[in-house]
This record gives structure tokens, sequence and C-alpha cells, in this order.
């Protein structure tokens, strides 16, 4: 199972052409789903006024070396490291459900478009399965134990909102996918059709669901935490306070006296 290419089979009755299209239309429905969510919540605008804010505030100039620098930690730190997750278990389960992602994404692509009805694919079929595997494993323990409003507030793991439609079609894409491997390996030919339909429906709701999912986070998370450093390095303090040693409040005209003891 976890060493052939599950696309290879398919394709003596499904033409590749169909399925590498499939992949094509994915991708299309992200790139426009994510436009249609900038423009939609006005995420550019509110950037670009938030980016002009902290501008006025700052004290200093932060060049485009500063940038560069801050791109690449903010890259390290915030997207390859999840470090603004402070829980160790979240940390964890994001960076598996992630990592899984990316790892089996990147090998649905590869079997699609290089190993289209090659059985053996080389190591490509078996980090398919281990990312599927990671998705499940990192998704399952978030939705079950990690969730605010299940592990804080007591609330049932199976209440649903709006909200959870990223999270539960990448659990149901990654989860079929799995069990359509496994009974397309059991040699069961009406099944394997059936889960690998259900395999690509529930594909095609988390790739063309981005405007109605957190899908799209994905992309402003890194950019806002850049914003954010950049903002920091500018000595701009955005929508915060200033500290209690410095009165003076920033473009706003108050000034605050400094806190008295008796």
């Amino acid at each position: 199972m976890f060493s052939q290419n599950p696309f290879a089979e398919v394709s003596a009755s499904i033409p590749s052409a169909l399925l590498q299209w499939f992949v094509v239309i994915m991708v299309v429905l992200v790139v426009a789903g994510t436009m249609f969510d900038v423009v939609h919540k006005k995420s550019a605008r509110y950037f670009s006024e938030s980016m002009r804010r902290s501008r006025e505030a700052g004290t200093k100039q932060v060049s485009g070396g500063e940038v560069v620098s801050l791109a690449i930690q903010t890259a390290v730190s915030e997207v390859l490291t999840s470090s603004e997750f402070c829980h160790p278990n979240r940390r964890i389960a994001h960076l598996l459900t992630m990592y899984g992602l990316v790892i089996h994404l990147l090998a649905t692509a590869v079997l699609v478009f290089g190993y289209p009805a090659m059985a053996n694919a080389g190591i490509w079929p078996l980090l398919w399965h281990l990312g599927a595997l990671g998705v499940c494993v990192g998704g399952y323990w978030f939705w079950f134990f990690i969730r605010v409003d299940v592990a804080a507030e007591g609330n049932s793991p199976f209440r649903v909102m709006r909200a959870d439609l990223f999270i539960l079609s990448l659990l149901a894409s990654s989860t079929l996918a799995l069990v359509w491997s496994a009974v397309q390996a059991a040699g069961t030919s009406v099944g394997s059709y059936i889960f690998f339909s259900l395999y690509l429906i529930a594909t095609a709701v988390l790739f063309g669901g981005v405007p109605w999912s957190k899908f799209a986070h994905m992309f402003f998370k890194p950019a806002a935490a850049l914003q954010k450093h950049v903002a920091e390095a500018s000595g701009a303090r955005d929508n915060l306070p200033p500290p209690a040693d410095q009165p003076e409040q920033f473009g706003l005209g108050i000034k605050r006296e400094l806190p008295r003891h008796y």
C-alpha cells in the first residue's frame, strides 16, 4: 500500500489528463478564492492602512535589507516552526498538520504529473501516504482534544460551525485518501472507485471552499506577522498605548501622567 502509486490503477479507466486538469483546477480555485477573500474582506486595504499608520508612528526608517532580514526571520519562526503557538501540544498538532499537508500536496502533484500510470514511483507514494497520515494525526488531535471550545469550554467535539469547513474538509480529504488507497490495495475494485470519488469530492470542497473557510489564513498570517515585526523595528507601537514611562501618546495629542504610588 505505502509503496504503490495509488493513481496508477485508476489511470487504466480514467485518462491521466483528466486528473492533471483536476489538479490545475484546484490550484486555480485556491488562487481565485484567496483573491475573492482579499477583496470581500478588504484585507489588502487593511494591511495598507495598518502599514501607513505604522510608518507615521515609527521613529526610524526600516531599510530594505532589514525588511528582507525580518521576512527571513518571520518565515523561520512564524511559518516553519510555528513559534506563535505557546502551548506545545497545539504547536505539535499544527506542525504535523501543516507539514503533512505540504508533503501530501507535493507528492500528489509529482505522482499525477510525473508518474501518472506507474505503480512504482520511488519514494513519492510513501511520502503521499505519510503526508496524509500526518494531517490525520495532527488534525484529529486538534479537533477532539485541543480546540478551545472543546478543551476549555467543554463543548462537544461534534459541534460544527461554518468556520470549521477548512479543517473538516482537510481531514475528510486526507482520511478518504488513505481509505481509498487501502481499499485499492485490498483488491476491491468497486469500493476503490467509490472512495476515490469521495476523495475527489472532499478535495474539491477543500480547495473550492476557500472563500468560506480559513484556508486563506495560511497566506494572511505570515503577512500579518511580517508587518508586525516591521512596525516594531520602526519603533511604532501600532494600536497599543505607550508604555507607562512614556507619558506622551503617539499621534493622538494626549498626555498621560506617570503612575503615582503612595
